[in-house]
Protein backbone atom coordinates (compact mmCIF):
# COMPACT_ATOMS: atom_id res chain seq x y z
CA UNK A 1 0.00 0.00 0.00
CA UNK A 2 2.96 2.30 0.84
CA UNK A 3 4.84 1.56 -2.36
CA UNK A 4 1.63 2.49 -4.76
CA UNK A 5 1.20 5.52 -2.29
CA UNK A 6 4.70 6.14 -3.23
CA UNK A 7 4.51 5.35 -6.94
CA UNK A 8 0.75 8.18 -7.30
CA UNK A 9 3.15 10.95 -5.24
CA UNK A 10 6.09 10.59 -7.43
CA UNK A 11 4.26 10.79 -10.74
CA UNK A 12 2.16 13.33 -9.62
CA UNK A 13 5.58 15.39 -8.79
CA UNK A 14 7.21 14.40 -12.05
CA UNK A 15 4.05 16.38 -13.70
CA UNK A 16 4.15 19.30 -12.08
CA UNK A 17 7.65 19.73 -12.32
CA UNK A 18 7.45 19.30 -15.71
CA UNK A 19 4.79 21.73 -15.95
CA UNK A 20 6.78 23.95 -13.81
CA UNK A 21 9.72 23.60 -16.09
CA UNK A 22 7.58 24.45 -19.67
CA UNK A 23 6.34 27.62 -17.78
CA UNK A 24 9.87 28.70 -17.20
CA UNK A 25 11.14 28.50 -20.72
CA UNK A 26 8.19 31.24 -21.30
CA UNK A 27 9.65 33.74 -18.67
CA UNK A 28 11.25 36.56 -20.79
CA UNK A 29 9.23 36.00 -24.10
CA UNK A 30 6.42 37.43 -26.04
CA UNK A 31 3.92 35.01 -23.63
CA UNK A 32 5.64 36.45 -20.57
CA UNK A 33 2.93 38.34 -18.27
CA UNK A 34 1.78 39.04 -14.68
CA UNK A 35 -0.75 36.15 -14.99
CA UNK A 36 2.19 33.85 -15.83
CA UNK A 37 4.16 35.06 -12.78
CA UNK A 38 1.51 33.96 -10.86
CA UNK A 39 0.97 30.56 -12.02
CA UNK A 40 4.97 29.73 -11.81
CA UNK A 41 4.32 30.74 -7.99
CA UNK A 42 1.34 27.95 -8.04
CA UNK A 43 3.06 25.62 -10.10
CA UNK A 44 5.99 25.79 -7.83
CA UNK A 45 4.46 25.73 -4.20
CA UNK A 46 2.62 22.49 -5.57
CA UNK A 47 5.80 20.99 -6.44
CA UNK A 48 7.04 21.71 -3.18
CA UNK A 49 4.42 20.15 -1.44
CA UNK A 50 4.28 17.10 -3.29
CA UNK A 51 8.59 16.74 -3.12
CA UNK A 52 8.12 17.13 0.62
CA UNK A 53 5.52 14.79 1.12
CA UNK A 54 7.06 12.25 -1.01
CA UNK A 55 10.25 12.43 0.64
CA UNK A 56 8.28 11.93 3.82
CA UNK A 57 7.29 8.93 2.97
CA UNK A 58 10.26 7.63 0.96
CA UNK A 59 12.39 8.11 4.06
CA UNK A 60 10.24 6.22 6.85
CA UNK A 61 9.94 3.37 4.16
CA UNK A 62 13.61 3.37 3.66
CA UNK A 63 14.50 3.44 7.05
CA UNK A 64 12.55 0.59 8.26
CA UNK A 65 14.44 -2.48 9.01
CA UNK A 66 11.96 -5.10 8.10
CA UNK A 67 11.33 -4.28 4.87
CA UNK A 68 11.46 -7.14 2.73
CA UNK A 69 14.48 -6.93 0.04
CA UNK A 70 12.30 -7.11 -3.07
CA UNK A 71 10.43 -3.76 -1.15
CA UNK A 72 13.45 -2.13 -0.28
CA UNK A 73 14.71 -2.87 -4.36
CA UNK A 74 11.55 -0.92 -5.10
CA UNK A 75 11.65 2.34 -2.38
CA UNK A 76 15.06 2.58 -3.33
CA UNK A 77 14.45 2.89 -7.39
CA UNK A 78 11.69 5.55 -6.52
CA UNK A 79 14.20 7.35 -3.96
CA UNK A 80 16.22 7.99 -6.94
CA UNK A 81 13.90 9.00 -9.40
CA UNK A 82 12.82 11.33 -6.56
CA UNK A 83 16.56 12.43 -6.11
CA UNK A 84 16.31 13.47 -10.05
CA UNK A 85 13.38 15.12 -10.13
CA UNK A 86 14.62 17.60 -7.44
CA UNK A 87 17.51 17.95 -8.57
CA UNK A 88 15.60 19.27 -11.82
CA UNK A 89 13.05 21.23 -9.79
CA UNK A 90 16.02 22.85 -8.16
CA UNK A 91 17.52 23.52 -11.94
CA UNK A 92 14.66 25.03 -12.97
CA UNK A 93 14.02 27.59 -10.13
CA UNK A 94 17.04 28.71 -10.37
CA UNK A 95 16.39 29.68 -14.43
CA UNK A 96 13.16 31.15 -13.20
CA UNK A 97 15.26 33.29 -10.27
CA UNK A 98 17.70 34.56 -13.50
CA UNK A 99 15.03 35.31 -16.02
CA UNK A 100 12.72 36.49 -13.67
CA UNK A 101 15.55 39.40 -12.11
CA UNK A 102 17.04 39.92 -16.13
CA UNK A 103 13.19 40.40 -17.28
CA UNK A 104 11.12 42.21 -14.73
CA UNK A 105 7.72 43.44 -15.80
CA UNK A 106 6.68 46.43 -14.90
CA UNK A 107 9.94 48.04 -14.55
CA UNK A 108 12.57 46.83 -17.06
CA UNK A 109 16.37 47.28 -17.10
CA UNK A 110 15.74 45.98 -20.70
CA UNK A 111 13.55 45.07 -22.70
CA UNK A 112 11.57 41.39 -23.72
CA UNK A 113 12.26 39.65 -26.13
CA UNK A 114 11.22 41.04 -29.37
CA UNK A 115 8.09 39.82 -31.03
CA UNK A 116 8.46 42.22 -34.05
CA UNK A 117 5.16 43.77 -33.38
CA UNK A 118 5.65 47.66 -33.55
CA UNK A 119 3.32 50.43 -33.08
CA UNK A 120 2.05 53.47 -30.46
CA UNK A 121 2.35 51.60 -27.52
CA UNK A 122 -0.03 53.48 -25.71
CA UNK A 123 -2.37 52.81 -28.15
CA UNK A 124 -1.90 48.82 -27.77
CA UNK A 125 -2.09 49.06 -23.87
CA UNK A 126 -5.71 51.18 -23.91
CA UNK A 127 -6.77 47.73 -26.46
CA UNK A 128 -5.63 45.43 -23.50
CA UNK A 129 -6.58 47.33 -21.23
CA UNK A 130 -9.09 45.48 -18.84
CA UNK A 131 -10.34 44.56 -15.39
CA UNK A 132 -7.73 42.04 -14.90
CA UNK A 133 -4.79 44.47 -15.87
CA UNK A 134 -6.23 46.86 -13.51
CA UNK A 135 -5.91 44.57 -11.08
CA UNK A 136 -2.40 43.51 -12.15
CA UNK A 137 -1.41 47.56 -12.18
CA UNK A 138 -2.49 47.82 -8.49
CA UNK A 139 -0.01 44.52 -7.85
CA UNK A 140 3.15 46.13 -9.32
CA UNK A 141 5.13 44.64 -6.77
CA UNK A 142 4.04 41.30 -7.36
CA UNK A 143 6.98 39.98 -9.13
CA UNK A 144 9.31 41.63 -6.58
CA UNK A 145 8.07 39.77 -4.03
CA UNK A 146 7.75 36.95 -5.91
CA UNK A 147 11.82 36.80 -6.66
CA UNK A 148 12.92 37.34 -3.05
CA UNK A 149 10.35 34.17 -2.13
CA UNK A 150 11.67 32.49 -4.91
CA UNK A 151 15.56 32.92 -4.29
CA UNK A 152 14.24 31.83 -0.42
CA UNK A 153 12.91 28.55 -1.52
CA UNK A 154 15.45 27.64 -4.03
CA UNK A 155 17.85 27.10 -0.93
CA UNK A 156 14.88 25.60 0.58
CA UNK A 157 15.21 22.93 -1.75
CA UNK A 158 18.88 22.49 -1.68
CA UNK A 159 18.44 22.18 2.09
CA UNK A 160 15.88 19.58 1.11
CA UNK A 161 18.10 17.49 -0.77
CA UNK A 162 21.27 17.54 1.51
CA UNK A 163 18.71 16.49 4.35
CA UNK A 164 17.65 14.00 2.07
CA UNK A 165 21.20 12.30 1.81
CA UNK A 166 21.96 12.66 5.67
CA UNK A 167 18.84 10.83 6.51
CA UNK A 168 18.78 8.19 3.70
CA UNK A 169 22.16 6.54 1.98
CA UNK A 170 21.55 5.30 -1.32
CA UNK A 171 24.24 5.66 -4.18
CA UNK A 172 22.24 6.16 -7.79
CA UNK A 173 24.78 3.74 -8.90
CA UNK A 174 23.86 0.74 -7.10
CA UNK A 175 19.92 0.62 -8.16
CA UNK A 176 19.10 -1.59 -10.69
CA UNK A 177 16.77 -0.69 -13.22
CA UNK A 178 14.31 -3.18 -13.86
CA UNK A 179 14.35 -2.41 -18.05
CA UNK A 180 17.05 -2.07 -20.46
CA UNK A 181 17.76 1.67 -21.75
CA UNK A 182 15.93 2.91 -24.64
CA UNK A 183 13.09 -0.14 -23.66
CA UNK A 184 10.03 2.53 -24.49
CA UNK A 185 12.04 4.07 -27.40
CA UNK A 186 12.19 0.56 -29.12
CA UNK A 187 8.31 -0.42 -28.06
CA UNK A 188 7.23 2.71 -29.50
CA UNK A 189 9.02 1.96 -32.82
CA UNK A 190 7.79 -1.73 -33.01
CA UNK A 191 4.10 -0.49 -32.28
CA UNK A 192 4.65 2.44 -35.17
CA UNK A 193 6.10 -0.58 -37.55
CA UNK A 194 3.32 -3.15 -36.92
CA UNK A 195 1.02 -0.40 -37.06
CA UNK A 196 2.43 1.10 -40.56
CA UNK A 197 2.82 -2.66 -41.64
CA UNK A 198 -0.89 -3.02 -40.68
CA UNK A 199 -1.93 0.34 -43.30
CA UNK A 200 -0.30 -1.02 -46.32
CA UNK A 201 -1.74 -3.93 -45.82
CA UNK A 202 -5.01 -2.57 -45.64
CA UNK A 203 -4.26 -0.12 -48.46
CA UNK A 204 -2.56 -2.80 -50.86
CA UNK A 205 -4.24 -1.73 -54.09
CA UNK A 206 -5.96 -4.48 -56.22
CA UNK A 207 -4.97 -6.14 -59.55
CA UNK A 208 -5.81 -4.83 -62.70
CA UNK A 209 -8.85 -5.73 -64.57
CA UNK A 210 -7.68 -7.21 -68.28
CA UNK A 211 -10.38 -5.70 -70.14
CA UNK A 212 -9.44 -2.27 -69.08
CA UNK A 213 -5.69 -3.01 -69.31
CA UNK A 214 -6.32 -4.62 -73.03
CA UNK A 215 -8.65 -1.38 -74.06
CA UNK A 216 -6.06 1.20 -72.93
CA UNK A 217 -3.10 -1.12 -75.34
CA UNK A 218 -5.39 -0.94 -77.78
CA UNK A 219 -6.51 3.19 -77.41
CA UNK A 220 -2.38 4.03 -77.30
CA UNK A 221 -1.20 2.01 -80.21
CA UNK A 222 -4.54 4.40 -82.18
CA UNK A 223 -3.33 7.18 -80.98
CA UNK A 224 0.17 6.77 -81.95
CA UNK A 225 -0.86 6.14 -85.28
CA UNK A 226 -2.76 9.25 -85.63
CA UNK A 227 0.38 11.04 -84.41
CA UNK A 228 2.80 9.12 -87.36
CA UNK A 229 -0.18 10.04 -89.80
CA UNK A 230 -0.17 13.40 -88.44
CA UNK A 231 3.81 14.14 -88.92
CA UNK A 232 3.86 12.56 -92.35
CA UNK A 233 1.38 14.81 -93.87
CA UNK A 234 3.01 17.96 -92.19
CA UNK A 235 6.18 16.20 -93.92
CA UNK A 236 4.09 16.12 -97.45
CA UNK A 237 2.83 19.40 -97.45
Amino acid sequence: MAREECKALLDALNKTTACYHHLVLTVGGSADSQNLREELQKTRQKARELAVTTGARLTVALRDRGLAAEDRAEFERLWVAFSGCLDLLEADMQRALALGAAFPLHTPLRPLVRTGVAGDSSRVAARALSARSLRHQAERDFDVSDLKELEREVLQVGEMINDMEMKVNVPRWTVQARQTAGAELQSSISVGASSAGGMSVEERPRSCDPGKALAATLFSAVLLAAVALALSVAKLG
